[in-house]
């Protein structure tokens, strides 16, 4: 498509096609709309061909292109009658007084493991590595420079979303003297570490994963649960490694160190509870994780994708599932996050992923969920 850093799309959760209004009327729609009264809370439908099936930690999973039809199937023939409407996120009450990330967030990005190869620089302060032939790296770091910069309003439909004591558990919107997630203004990368000091796991478990969030959390000196209430560790596993043996079932999760769910139960972190993600080199998937799902040849389209969608999910349920998330017991969408609901909606359909320009260029992203539009939103007026 001829843009400017044609950078990876991320898988998103197949879905039932959704009735959307069209983008300019979501843009130009700020007030949020009455909704429904809030839905109780019920364990997600097991649908067997979610990844996060008997997987609970992985919160947030990107099913690959395959796997998502197969959900899709499933679903259509197991829904019953929701209470509100189907899509509708709903806050879960905070994981120790937290649901979403409310302040500007500090990502840090970990190439983990001595594959990556030999470091180097590139003209825009990014690591470069020698065992990156396809640029994920650098895509990655221009990506997470460009949200809130050049105009983006991508990110901007987070800011509808909230946390703090005046919001009850079940509520469907924020009241106005909520904390709610500011405009993200200039940036969100704050540190890049390539971690040698061994190779990474050939299937790194969930707790592995944790656990290198743990020694970023070190290596940057954020010692303290204070310290790392804003912070997001993206733990990037290199080409030929499968973490959490993604291949074939999804495309990336995140969770949190306290999840006791997660594979030998949750991380010991001295450091507070810290918000990460498994981010494999999921290029080595092809267009199972989104090769080519918004450009040609679009090698990076599901990479950039992927990590859109993580953050995003990230900022809106912190420690899962204390933020926002689907708890209508009647929908086949119950359990999902705000990506999770318009994962794999094709580019040019309402709702569909696009290109998202940003003062580093212009990136491939999908749309996330948004309840005071009542769709998927690939841009929103920024509320906060």
């Amino acid at each position: 498509m001829g843009h400017p850093h044609q950078h990876g799309r991320k898988v998103l959760t197949g879905l039932a096609s959704l009735t959307l209004l069209t983008a300019a009327t979501l843009v130009a729609t700020q007030a949020p709309a009455a909704l429904a009264a809030p839905a109780t809370h019920a364990a997600p439908q097991a649908n067997p061909f979610n990844p996060q099936y008997q997987h609970p930690y992985r919160h947030g999973a990107i099913p690959t292109r395959a796997q998502g039809a197969k959900m899709r199937a499933w679903a259509k023939t197991h829904a019953t009658t929701a209470a509100t409407g189907p899509e509708t996120l709903s806050y879960g009450g905070g994981i120790n007084g937290v649901g979403v990330l409310d302040s500007h967030a500090k990502v840090y990005l970990v190439f983990y493991g001595n594959q990556w190869g030999t470091q180097s620089t590139n003209g825009n302060g990014d690591l470069n590595f020698s065992g990156d032939a396809d640029g994920g790296a650098p895509a990655a770091q221009e990506m997470f420079k460009g949200i809130g910069t050049g105009g983006e309003q991508w990110s901007s439909v987070l800011t509808q979303w909230c946390d703090g004591s005046n919001v009850s558990a079940g509520a469907t919107s924020c009241p106005s003297n909520a904390s709610f997630i500011p405009y993200q203004t200039g940036g969100v990368l704050s540190g890049v570490w390539y971690d040698d000091s061994g190779a990474s796991p050939a299937a790194a478990s969930g707790n592995q994963l944790g656990t290198e969030a743990v020694n970023a959390a070190a290596h940057f000196g954020n010692t303290t649960a204070a310290s790392n209430r804003d912070t997001y560790y993206v733990i990037l596993s290199p080409t030929g490694t499968n973490p959490d043996n993604y291949q074939g079932q999804y495309c990336a999760w995140h969770d949190y160190t306290g999840d006791s769910s997660l594979t030998g139960g949750a991380v010991n972190s001295p450091y507070g509870d810290l918000a990460f993600s498994n981010q494999p080199y999921n290029m080595d998937s092809g267009s199972g994780c989104g090769v080519g799902f918004v450009n040609s040849p679009g090698t990076l389209d599901g990479w950039t994708m992927t990590l859109g969608h993580e953050w995003q999910e990230m900022m809106s349920d912190q420690f899962p599932a204390g933020g926002w998330t689907n708890q209508q017991s009647g929908s086949s969408y119950n359990g999902q996050e705000n990506a999770d609901e318009c994962a794999w909606l094709s580019p040019g359909t309402a709702g569909g992923a696009g290109m998202v320009s940003m003062g580093t260029g212009s990136f491939a992203e999908q749309a996330t969920w948004s309840n005071d539009t009542n769709e998927c939103d690939l841009s929103h007026a920024t509320l906060h």
